[in-house]
């Protein structure tokens, strides 16, 4: 390819996937080289639909406690888990002593409930379909027993109440409830409607008119009294999902992140040119905070491709942006945020700069630090041309707190990830309850551990699959981790360039990209296609 096609080529790939909201699908579809499905593409369709396109789990969430978890899919489908090891098994204390219980035992995470949050839409003003896919998920605070979590598609927030409710049945029945079938009609084969003339009273003039069918017989001495059915609450329970509000009509452009705040009433709502601030009981009003569309589209320089709420503080929030830079503001300087208080951005390395510089700076995901102290952003590959995550210090907006490498092992292979569109993937990261670890996906459902302690040596590569009976590798440039320990997961080569500790080359259609901790353990719930994955140390 010529300079001036490549030049090209990447001006229209920028757009289509950044600026997807001027036309009514996504730019990067529209140019697209046509008639053109390289070797990797028609794999990749392969295994999507191998394994079912609609299944395929795209946001993953804890809840503060640690004991519920959430998955979203493509095809609008909420899952809850619960955590069942903690619960008290209703023994006595002599029988719990015992059984003997270990002192430490693995997790364990069973299926509790699911349900439809979104279903595909059709916007008739705009000629756009809205794919039911869940982008985010977030759990809000619990009350009187209560589950309650955010879910959002592109364009609609919905507002989820997952309760245990009692089941309510019928009863006190004159007849026998074994002839009794649906809402408390006698069970017949004959039809219940009559064309005979009947009296006032209701009866019937033609006895061969028989309502109650062929199997019905009076008791001895006929009914004493009838008793009208009664409806009553029984012991057993089910969960029921009930949507309480619907926050729609707000966003113009495709929603990438929802995020609550610490005051429990409030969360935002961001696109790729605005956020918006949202009051839970409040679904037909949000106020815009900040508002990055410049008068000419033409003048568009970055979008926003992630917000976050400070944990603590009610008043402050960090967005990226896709030129790799981190904003921190402060809602109590003004209604509209366009002024930040902190820029977090690392200078660029004079004669760094390439091709691919643009697009490999842009950040896909943020995360606070349980303290608030630091964010960790995930990029692509960071601007000095090494791939990976980064950790700020919000005190230290000079540069990252530090750098973990990632996929410096693709540095050769940018050309080939820019052809088959793996150089725009969006991974994630999250960091453990304690600060002193992060982690992130990668290719051939990989996912890397590191240790952020100040001094701390520690990498870890693992992988998500259900067969993990594999030839294990020692890393000799490394000594022992403490996350070796982790079940279900293979030690990997992580300094081999593009293979495996066994020798196979990495599959870029099998990408690791959600992943959560538990924000108390060091347990890690991570999603490739379909499969969810726990691993604990």
């Amino acid at each position: 390819m010529r300079w001036s096609q490549l030049r090209w080529a990447r001006h229209s790939r920028w757009i289509g996937n950044s600026l997807r909201y001027l036309v009514n699908e996504p730019l990067e579809k529209k140019f697209k080289k046509f008639a053109r499905m390289n070797s990797s593409m028609q794999r990749s369709c392969m295994a999507i639909s191998s394994v079912g396109f609609i299944d395929i789990i795209s946001a993953i969430e804890f809840d503060k406690t640690g004991d519920h978890l959430a998955t979203g899919d493509r095809g609008g489908r909420v899952v809850l888990f619960e955590r069942t090891d903690t619960k008290d098994p209703g023994l006595s204390r002599r029988d719990l002593e015992r059984m003997d219980y270990p002192i430490s035992r693995h997790p364990e995470f069973r299926y509790k409930t699911e349900f439809q949050s979104h279903e595909p839409e059709f916007d008739y003003l705009k000629s756009l379909e809205i794919e039911e896919k869940i982008n985010k998920i977030r759990w809000c605070q619990t009350a009187n027993g209560a589950l309650f979590l955010l879910s959002t598609n592109d364009k609609t927030i919905k507002f989820w109440k997952v309760q245990e409710k009692k089941v309510k049945k019928i009863s006190d029945m004159n007849l026998d409830p074994s002839k009794t079938v649906g809402n408390g009609c006698i069970a017949s084969s004959s039809n219940s409607s009559c064309p005979k003339p009947c009296l006032a009273n209701g009866g019937s003039s033609d006895r061969s008119c028989n309502y109650f069918g062929n199997d019905f017989s009076f008791p001895p001495g006929g009914l004493p009294s009838l008793r009208l059915p009664v409806v009553v609450t029984s012991q057993e329970t089910s969960l029921v999902a009930r949507c309480r509000r619907v926050y729609a009509h707000a966003h113009d452009y495709h929603i990438n992140s929802i995020s609550n705040n610490s005051d429990g009433e409030t969360f935002i709502s961001a696109d790729d040119l605005r956020i918006n601030l949202w009051n839970l009981e409040i679904s037909n009003q949000s106020f815009n905070i900040v508002d990055v569309k410049p008068a000419n589209m033409e003048d568009l320089t970055e979008v926003i491709t992630s917000a976050e709420f400070h944990p603590t503080h009610c008043n402050m929030l960090a967005y990226s942006s896709s030129k790799g830079s981190i904003r921190l503001i402060d809602l109590r300087r003004s209604a509209l945020c366009d002024s930040h208080s902190k820029l977090f951005e690392e200078p660029e390395a004079p004669g760094s700069r390439s091709f691919f510089t643009e697009i490999i700076a842009s950040i896909s995901d943020i995360k606070f630090a349980k303290d608030g102290r630091y964010i960790l952003s995930r990029d692509y590959m960071t601007i000095k041309i090494s791939l990976g995550c980064q950790l700020w210090d919000i005190n230290m907006d000079s540069g990252p707190f530090a750098t973990f490498q990632v996929h410096e092992y693709l540095r050769p292979k940018l050309c080939d990830l820019y052809e088959n569109d793996s150089i725009f993937d969006k991974f994630e990261c999250c960091l453990s309850g304690d600060g002193l670890r992060v982690a992130t996906g990668s290719y051939s459902n990989l996912f890397r551990v590191f240790g952020c302690a100040p001094g701390s040596t520690e990498a870890t590569t693992l992988e998500a699959s259900k067969n993990p009976i594999r030839r294990q590798v020692q890393t000799p440039s490394r000594p022992s981790r403490s996350l070796s320990s982790i079940t279900r997961v293979v030690r990997r080569g992580a300094e081999t360039p593009g293979v495996d500790a066994n020798g196979n080359s990495l599959d870029f259609t099998t990408k690791l990209l959600h992943l959560a901790w538990h924000p108390a353990e060091n347990s890690i719930a991570c999603a490739a296609a379909n499969s969810l994955y726990m691993y604990y140390a």
